[in-house]
């Protein structure tokens, strides 16, 4: 992705409709995984703080862009690498499109459907499992933390944040300036990718294979504040393991296998009531 292109589509992303606790962000302020005992406020210090944006390189079937990855999701972990997941059963929502259609964020739900692809073509069914998975986790994004809070608000935030983070990712040009391109007939060391990723951000990335395939790129942050408006800082990952072979292949996509996608998603006007 060009700068061009990437300040464009950071320009989609209009401010979140719900109103976070405002948390101090400056050199004091509490980062997530550093506190030495109980965290008091939940709501501006994430429990589960050690964040992790997530991203796939899909070959066969492919999805998304010849050049560019797609979205996997935001992953919050303790700051040991375990986790949590599905935290809230009365929000495990299965009308993610509807939300974002009600919350007039068109251009957002737009370029979801171009980067955050499932392999499947179950595009709507990927994002309500990530929702439902990863997003109720977030003890920064509890309704509780929101003043005026009206349902649904936050996860709108949620993936207006992932993409937010993802636009500032982009693993495709982090490879290409080492020389690392898709290839059917050169392999690529360990080291040559992880070095890659490292120049970028200056702390390692996880990444992870499929019979020596690079399919996953993970790249781990603390925050400072709520999820929805806080500081990212990039952090080393904890707990993650490093699940690729000495040689790697990075192979390029098959864009004829491009799943079709399923859409069955039919929005009422009064979804985000």
């Amino acid at each position: 992705m060009t700068l061009k292109t990437l300040l464009a589509a950071s320009a989609l992303l209009t401010p979140v409709l719900a109103f976070p606790p405002i948390c101090p962000v400056g050199p004091l302020a509490p980062l997530s995984c550093h506190n030495t005992t109980a965290i008091k406020n939940t709501c501006c210090t994430e429990v589960q703080g050690q964040v992790l944006q997530v991203q796939f390189w899909d070959t066969d079937p492919a999805t998304g862009p010849a050049d560019h990855w797609t979205i996997h999701g935001l992953w919050p972990d303790f700051c040991d690498g375990s986790y949590t997941q599905y935290c809230d059963e009365s929000r495990q929502y299965t009308n993610i499109s509807c939300i974002l259609e009600a919350a007039g964020k068109y251009d957002l739900l737009a370029f979801m459907r171009e980067y955050w692809k499932d392999d499947g073509g179950e595009d709507e069914s990927f994002w309500e499992h990530e929702w439902g998975k990863h997003g109720t986790c977030y003890s920064t994004l509890n309704p509780s933390c929101f003043t005026d809070y009206k349902p649904q608000e936050e996860v709108v935030d949620f993936f207006e944040q992932v993409v937010r983070l993802f636009n500032l990712l982009p693993t495709y040009d982090f490879l290409a300036a080492s020389n690392i391109y898709p290839s059917t007939t050169q392999n690529y060391t360990n080291a040559e990718i992880m070095t890659a990723l490292h120049k970028v951000r200056g702390v390692n990335a996880t990444i992870e294979c499929d019979e020596g395939q690079l399919y996953e790129v993970e790249y781990t942050f603390n925050v400072k504040g709520s999820v929805a408006d806080g500081l990212f800082l990039p952090a080393s990952p904890v707990g993650e393991g490093n699940g690729c072979p000495a040689e790697i292949q990075y192979l390029p996509k098959n864009l004829s296998s491009t799943p079709t996608v399923v859409n069955t998603e039919t929005c009422a006007a009064s979804v985000a009531g």
